[in-house]
C-alpha cells in the first residue's frame, strides 16, 4: 500500500491508473478531520433546518392562538438536540484523530511552488482514516435528516394544537420517535469509531 502512495508523488510526475490511485493519494487526515466536520456541519443545519421549520409555523400559529407558543417550544429544544448530538460526536472524532500517525514529510525545496511530499501510508492508518470519516458521514447524515424529521413534524404538531388542543401529545410522540433517528445515528458512530 505505502509503494502506490509513494508512487503518486515519485519525483514530481503523476503515476495514477485510475480513481483507486488518486483515492490513495489523499492523506489519512484529509479522511479523518473531513469526516469531523462533515459530523459538526450537517448535524448544525439539520438542527437549524428543523428550528426554522417549527420556528415559522409555530409564529404562524401563535398570532391567532397564543396559548401555544409555550408548549411547542419543546419542538425546538429536540431540534437543538441534533446539534448537540453532532458536536459529542465531533469530540469523539477528534480524539480518535490524535492517535492518526503523522505521515507527511518534505523531502525537498526545489522552489516554492516544486514541494516533493514522500507519502508513507500503512494500512492501519487508512484503516482507522476511513472509520472515523464514514463514522462522521453517519452521524452527519442522519442528523440531518433527524433534524428535518423533528421540524416537520413541530411544524404539524404548532398546527395541530392550534386546532385542537388533544392532539399535543398524540404528535410529540411521534415527534420522539422521530428524534430517535439522531441517536441511533450517534451509536452507529460510535460503533464506528470504535473500530478506528
Amino acid at each position: 500500500m505505502a509503494s502506490l502512495a509513494t508512487q503518486c508523488y515519485a519525483a514530481g510526475q503523476y503515476n495514477y491508473q485510475g480513481w483507486k490511485d488518486m483515492f490513495y493519494c489523499i492523506s489519512p487526515h484529509s479522511w479523518a478531520y473531513m469526516g469531523v466536520a462533515l459530523s459538526i456541519g450537517l448535524s448544525i443545519i439539520g438542527a437549524a433546518w428543523g428550528i426554522f421549520i417549527t420556528g415559522s409555523s409555530l409564529l404562524g400559529s401563535s398570532i391567532k392562538m397564543p396559548r401555544i407558543k409555550s408548549k411547542n417550544l419543546i419542538s425546538v429544544i429536540f431540534c437543538e438536540a441534533v446539534a448537540i448530538y453532532g458536536v459529542i460526536i465531533a469530540i469523539i472524532l477528534l480524539t480518535k484523530c490524535e492517535n492518526l500517525p503523522k505521515d507527511l514529510t518534505p523531502l525537498n525545496h526545489d522552489t516554492v511552488n516544486t514541494f516533493i511530499i514522500k507519502l508513507i501510508i500503512d494500512d492501519q492508518a487508512l484503516w482507522s482514516a476511513f472509520a472515523i470519516f464514514g463514522a462522521g458521514i453517519s452521524v452527519g447524515l442522519s442528523n440531518l435528516f433527524c433534524g428535518v424529521c423533528v421540524g416537520v413534524t413541530g411544524a404539524g404538531c404548532a398546527l395541530s394544537d392550534a386546532q385542537t388542543p388533544s392532539t399535543f401529545v398524540k404528535i410529540l410522540i411521534i415527534e420522539i420517535f422521530g428524534s430517535a433517528l439522531g441517536l441511533f445515528g450517534v451509536i452507529i458512530g460510535i460503533i464506528q469509531a470504535g473500530k478506528a
